[in-house]
C-alpha cells in the first residue's frame, strides 16, 4: 500500500486509478482527479508545503447531493467535478489542468480548422494525415477527462453528459480514422478536435462560475480570526483559535475580530456584526451583552468570557446548517429529475434514429450526412443544464440568505416561503424584547405582597416570573423560600412561603377577582402592559404589572411583510386587551389573545383549513409544535434549540425585518429556477430536433457539430451564471 500524494489516502498500487512517473519514481493516485492535480503541478505536493485539502475533507456533487466521499473527485452519476464541502479548502486543480488542457487543444485546432475548410473555400487542398496529426492529440489527450468520465458513465450504468460527448466525439474521430483508407471518403477531424476545445471552454468556465456559487460559504469561514488574545493570571498571551476554551477570559482590541461567541465582562465598544445579520450599523456592546466570534471590534476595548468555542459557535452552526441545506433538494426540482432520469438514453435514440433516416433517405454523402447530424444530436443534447437549473440557485440563495441573517433548513423552505400570504407572530420575544420588567404593584401592602410573589416566582423559569423576581431583589426585597411549587402552564404558579399559600396567574386561574382589582388590571392592560392577580391564602391581594418593550424593529417589520401583500396574525399567552394595545402600536388587525401553547398549533390548523399559507414566527419551547405545523417555521436565532430545530427558517438576530427579506429572496430564488427550468427545456426542445435537421427540407439548413458542440458548451454555463445574479437580488 502507497499514499496518494495530492490527497494523503491510501491506495493500492494494483488498483490504482493512475500512476506517473517523476524524477526516477512512481506515484500512485487513488482518482484520476488526483493524477490531473499532481500533473499539474507536482513540486507543490511533493515539497509538502500547501496541501490541496484537509485529508478528511468531504466532496459532494452539486446535482447529486447524496453524492459524498473523502477527497475529489468526478461524480459517478453525472460524471460533474465534485466540490467541497463545508470546511473544505477549495482545491483547484481540476480547474488548472482544464486550462492546460485547452490552452494545447485551441492551439492545435485553429491551423487544423483552416486547413480542413480550405478546400471547400475553393483554395488548396486537403491534408489529411496533416489533420490526424493535429487532431490526436486534441481528441486522445484533450478529450481524456471526458472519455474517462464516458466510460465510468457506463461501468456505473449512469449515462449522462459525458456519455453523449464520449459518443459523438469517438464516433466523429473514428469515422475520420476509417476515412483514411476509403478513397473519395471524407473526414471530420476538425469537428471531434473543435468539439473538444470547445466542451473544455464550457468546462472551465462553468467550474470558475460553480466556484462562485459557495463564495458565501468561504466569506463566512474568512472570518473566523486565527488567533486570540488570551487573559490568564495577569499575563496576556496570543493563541491559536483552536485552543481557546470555555470560561477563558480574552481581550479583543479595537479593530481585531472576536474570537468565539461570549458575554462582554469589561469595556465598551460597537460591534460591527452585518456580516452575520446583514444590518450596516454596528451594535453597542457594554458588561453583560453577548458577542459573536467572527463580528468585528470598531472601537473600544473588550474583555470577554469565552461561552461557545469550536463547532458550537454560532459562526460556525452557521456554516454547517447552510452545507446542509445546500444538499438538499426542493420539490420543484423533482419534475428536472423525472426527465432527466431518462435523458440521455432518449438522445442516444434519437441520434440512432437520426442517423437511420439520413443514411436511408438522405442525399449523398448518405453516410457522411447521417455521421455529421447524429454527432450533432449528441453533442447539443445538455442535461447538465437540466440537473443544474434548481440546486444551483437554491445553492446560491442560501448563502445570500445566510450573509443578511437569514438562515433555511432546507431547499423546500426556500420554495415555499414564496407563497407565504399569512404570518403568524407570537408577541412576547418576537415583537417585543422578551425582556420584561416589572411595572407597578397595586396591593394594599406592596413590600409584603411583592416579597411572597417574588418568592414563589423565583421557582418558575416564565420571562414574566424572572422580571417580577429581578423587580423586587431592585427593590431590596430578601425572598423566601417556596415550598410545594406547582405550575400550570400557560395559567400560573402556587407555592408555599413561610406557610402562606401564594398563588399568581391569570384571572382564569383565580377563584374570584374583586371588582378593584379587575379594574385596576383592565386599566394596566390598556397601557399594553401584563396584569397578573396574586391570590395570598386563597383570596386575591395584589394585581402587579410587567410590561416587555416593543423591539425598535418591530414596527418597520410589520411595514414591510404589508409591502409584500402579507396578513400578520399576533398571538399572544397575554389577556386580549393588552395584546390588542401592542398590536394598536404595531398597526397589527388580527389579534388573538390569552392563547394557550395548544391553541397556537389549533389557530395555525385554522388559518391553514381557510386555504391560507402560514409562516409562524416564534422563540420559544412552547412554539415549537406551532412551528412545525405552519407551512414555513421560522425561529428566532436568540431563541431556544428546540425552536430553531422545529423551523424551517432561522432568524439569526430574531429580527422580524429579515422576514421580509427572506420572502424577497424565495420569490427571487423560484423565479429564477423558473427561468433556468425555461431555458433548459426550450433549449433541449429546439436544439435536438434542429440538430436532426428537422429544417433541412425546408431551408436547406443544417446545424454543424461544431456549432452544436459551442451550444452544449453554453447552455450550462448559462444556468449557472443565471443563477449568480441572485447574489445581487435587492433585499
Amino acid at each position: 500500500m502507497v499514499t496518494d500524494p495530492v490527497c494523503g489516502m491510501t491506495v493500492d498500487p494494483a488498483r490504482a486509478a493512475g500512476h506517473v512517473d517523476y524524477q526516477g519514481r512512481t506515484y500512485h493516485f487513488c482518482s484520476q482527479h488526483c493524477v490531473h492535480a499532481f500533473e499539474a503541478d507536482p513540486e507543490k505536493y511533493l515539497s509538502g508545503k500547501k496541501q490541496a485539502m484537509p485529508l478528511d475533507a468531504q466532496y459532494t456533487c452539486p446535482m447529486h447531493p447524496e453524492v459524498v466521499q473523502v477527497g475529489p473527485g468526478s461524480c459517478p452519476k453525472c460524471g460533474m467535478a465534485l466540490v467541497p464541502m463545508e470546511g473544505a479548502v477549495e482545491d483547484d486543480s481540476e480547474l488548472r489542468d482544464l486550462k492546460r488542457r485547452l490552452w494545447v487543444s485551441a492551439a492545435l485546432s485553429a491551423p487544423l480548422v483552416v486547413i480542413a475548410m480550405a478546400p471547400m473555400l475553393g483554395f488548396g487542398r486537403s491534408y489529411p494525415l496533416v489533420e490526424l496529426l493535429l487532431a490526436t492529440p486534441v481528441v486522445l489527450w484533450g478529450g481524456w477527462p471526458f472519455f474517462h468520465k464516458f466510460w465510468l458513465s457506463i461501468r456505473h450504468r449512469s449515462p449522462n453528459m459525458y456519455t453523449l460527448i464520449g459518443l459523438g466525439v469517438g464516433a466523429a474521430y473514428l469515422f475520420s480514422v476509417a476515412a483514411l483508407f476509403v478513397p473519395g471518403m471524407h473526414g471530420y477531424f476538425e469537428s471531434g478536435a473543435v468539439i473538444v476545445t470547445l466542451v473544455l471552454v464550457g468546462e472551465v468556465m462553468q467550474l470558475r462560475a460553480m466556484g462562485a456559487t459557495s463564495q458565501a460559504i468561504r466569506q463566512l469561514l474568512a472570518l473566523a480570526p486565527q488567533t486570540a488574545l488570551r487573559i490568564r493570571d495577569g499575563r496576556e498571551e496570543e493563541i491559536p483559535l483552536t485552543e481557546v476554551q470555555q470560561g477563558d477570559k480574552l481581550r479583543v482590541r479595537p479593530g481585531e475580530k472576536v474570537p468565539v461567541d461570549g458575554a462582554v465582562l469589561e469595556g465598551a465598544s460597537h460591534v460591527d456584526e452585518s456580516m452575520l445579520t446583514g444590518e450596516p450599523l454596528p451594535a453597542a456592546k457594554k458588561a453583560g451583552d453577548r458577542v459573536t466570534g467572527g463580528t468585528i471590534n470598531a472601537q473600544g476595548s473588550l474583555i470577554v468570557r469565552a461561552e461557545r468555542v469550536g463547532s458550537d459557535t454560532l459562526l460556525a452552526r452557521i456554516v454547517h446548517m447552510v452545507s446542509q441545506a445546500q444538499r438538499t433538494k426542493a420539490p420543484v426540482q423533482r419534475l428536472a429529475d423525472a426527465v432527466a432520469a431518462h435523458f440521455v438514453e432518449a438522445v442516444i435514440g434519437i441520434a440512432l434514429l437520426t442517423a437511420i433516416v439520413w443514411g436511408v433517405w438522405g442525399p449523398e454523402p448518405r453516410l457522411g450526412y447521417a455521421l455529421v447530424n447524429a454527432v450533432s444530436v449528441l453533442i447539443i443534447a445538455c442535461p447538465c443544464a437540466l440537473g443544474l437549473a434548481t440546486p444551483i440557485s437554491i445553492t446560491v440563495a442560501m448563502g445570500r440568505g445566510a450573509s443578511h441573517g437569514v438562515l433555511f433548513r432546507n431547499a423546500e423552505a426556500v420554495e415555499k416561503l414564496r407563497e407565504v400570504d399569512t404570518v403568524v407572530v407570537d408577541k412576547t420575544g418576537t415583537l417585543t424584547l422578551g425582556k420584561p420588567k416589572l411595572t407597578d404593584v397595586f396591593s394594599a401592602d406592596e413590600k409584603t405582597a411583592l416579597r411572597l410573589i417574588a418568592s414563589v416566582e423565583r421557582a418558575s423559569e416564565h420571562p414574566l416570573a424572572q422580571a417580577i423576581v429581578q423587580g423586587a431583589l431592585e427593590r431590596g426585597l430578601e425572598l423566601a423560600p417556596v415550598d410545594d411549587f406547582f405550575s400550570m402552564t400557560g395559567q400560573g404558579v402556587v407555592g408555599t412561603v413561610e406557610g402562606r399559600q401564594v398563588a399568581v396567574g391569570s384571572a382564569r386561574f383565580m377563584q374570584s377577582v374583586e371588582r378593584d382589582f379587575a379594574e385596576k388590571a383592565e386599566a394596566l392592560r390598556a397601557q399594553g402592559k401584563t396584569a397578573l392577580f396574586a391570590a395570598i391564602d386563597g383570596k386575591v391581594a395584589a394585581v402587579i404589572a410587567v410590561a416587555d418593550p416593543i423591539k425598535d424593529t418591530s414596527e418597520e417589520a410589520v411595514r414591510a411583510l404589508r409591502a409584500e401583500g402579507v396578513q400578520i396574525v399576533m398571538l399572544s399567552g397575554d389577556s386580549r386587551r393588552t395584546a390588542e394595545a401592542v398590536a394598536r402600536q404595531l398597526g397589527i388587525g388580527e389579534v388573538v389573545g390569552e392563547v394557550l401553547p395548544e391553541q397556537k398549533l389549533e389557530k395555525v390548523k385554522a388559518l391553514q383549513g381557510a386555504r391560507r399559507v402560514v409562516a409562524m414566527a416564534g422563540d420559544g419551547i412552547n412554539d415549537a409544535p406551532a412551528l412545525a405545523q405552519a407551512d414555513v417555521g421560522i425561529a428566532m436565532g436568540t431563541g431556544t434549540d428546540v425552536a430553531i430545530e422545529s423551523a424551517g427558517v432561522t432568524l439569526v438576530k430574531g429580527d422580524l425585518r429579515a422576514i421580509a427579506r427572506a420572502i424577497r429572496l424565495s420569490r427571487a430564488t423560484m423565479r429564477n429556477v423558473k427561468q433556468n427550468l425555461f431555458f433548459a427545456f426550450v433549449y433541449n426542445a429546439l436544439g435536438v430536433p434542429l440538430a436532426a435537421g428537422v429544417l433541412y427540407p425546408f431551408t436547406g439548413l443544417l446545424l454543424s457539430p461544431v456549432f452544436a458542440g459551442a451550444a452544449m458548451a453554453m447552455s450550462s454555463v448559462s444556468v449557472v451564471s443565471n443563477a449568480l445574479r441572485l447574489r445581487r437580488a435587492s433585499l
